[in-house]
């Protein structure tokens, strides 16, 4: 197996060359659909109860400093210090300016055909933090987001 400091450097040029050829977003839409056959059942039959599942087996794996907290209607976790990007900046070879963008690139799309609702904020591409809340009711779902924004359009990604 290949260590994750390994994999994350990797991972990080693949983006870069991909980033080039303007074909990052492609690559992270492919990953979405084979995260279908893992993710896609348990978020549309369990909802935001899903989410936090998987979330709990994805903090233990990848070793994430993160919060969440599940409530009836929204799932939403705050990663404190994200293992990955923050493998990726303690790189020589520098980060992808992009790297940050793998995460909502796969699991958006996802969400959104599990008819779920998501308010996501990266915060910045070079700072290992994000915060993301993800609804299962689309009138709650405006009202966080009216919350944050004054505005009531609740995010939701189109792919």
């Amino acid at each position: 197996m290949i260590p994750s400091d390994h994999f994350v450097r990797f991972y990080n040029e693949v983006f870069k060359f991909l980033d080039e050829k303007n074909d990052l977003e492609a690559y992270y839409l492919h990953i979405s659909r084979h995260q279908e056959f893992h993710c896609l059942e348990l978020f549309r039959d369990k909802g935001v109860a899903g989410i936090y599942e998987y979330y709990l087996k994805i903090r233990k794996e990848e070793n994430c400093d993160m919060e969440m907290e599940l409530k009836e209607h929204e799932f939403s976790f705050f990663m404190r210090k994200c293992p990955s990007l923050s493998k990726a900046i303690d790189n020589d070879a520098g980060v992808c300016p992009k790297y940050c963008l793998h995460c909502s690139g796969w699991l958006l799309p996802l969400l959104t055909k599990a008819g779920l609702y998501v308010i996501y904020d990266m915060m910045a591409p070079d700072d290992p933090r994000c915060r993301m809340r993800i609804f299962d009711d689309l009138e709650v779902a405006k009202e966080a987001q009216k919350d944050l924004t004054g505005f009531s359009d609740a995010i939701r990604c189109n792919f």
